[in-house]
């Protein structure tokens, strides 16, 4: 498979337990690869402490991939606990409070794209997915926290920024960008 593949030669499916030390490998390569580009050294170190693999969202059913042929090009779900964003060891980030979709938005949480096949639509397919996912199960809006990476795909997809914040870690900032949809 080649890195040119069409959009459409992504398949989707739901994440189980035994995709774990992929999605570990791959989130890894994109956070260090992706985040270099608009954030320094300093930066993108202290992202990993805020951003990672959730396997909340595994054990809930609600984290896609994205693959052909066997390849993990992407990941990403969503959520209907109040956790915005951060991985399993962002614990002071963790709230699994459950939601509720008529008057609270689902959580659009931890995409990554694999960095040999970004901009060829899988993140769009992934996020596509969440969103039907949330909106059959009555969410009627959508909201995440997005990397400065990110926004150029969440804009595209139609999320307004509302808020944008500093994650710091220790003395370090890391940019994020509080984003909202209507599903």
């Amino acid at each position: 498979m080649t890195p040119s593949s069409p959009p459409d030669a992504w398949t989707t499916r739901w994440a189980t337990e035994a995709d774990l030390p992929a999605l570990s490998a791959l989130i890894t390569l994109a956070i260090d690869t992706l985040q270099a580009e608009v954030l320094t050294p300093e930066q993108v170190i202290a992202s990993r402490a805020v951003m990672g693999l959730d396997t909340q969202l595994v054990a809930d059913g609600t984290y896609l991939v994205a693959e052909r042929d066997g390849v993990l090009a992407g990941c990403g779900g969503w959520s209907r606990r109040a956790t915005l964003y951060g991985g399993d060891h962002s614990t002071a980030l963790r709230d699994p409070v459950l939601l509720d979709p008529a008057r609270d938005p689902a959580r659009i949480r931890a995409m990554y794209t694999h960095p040999a096949f970004v901009r060829l639509g899988v993140g769009r397919r992934i996020l596509g997915g969440c969103e039907r996912a949330a909106a059959a199960q009555g969410f009627r809006e959508a909201e995440l926290m997005a990397t400065l990476s990110g926004l150029p795909l969440y804009e595209a997809a139609g999320y307004r920024a509302c808020e944008r914040i500093e994650a710091m870690v220790g003395d370090v900032a890391v940019p994020l960008v509080r984003m909202r949809k209507a599903l």
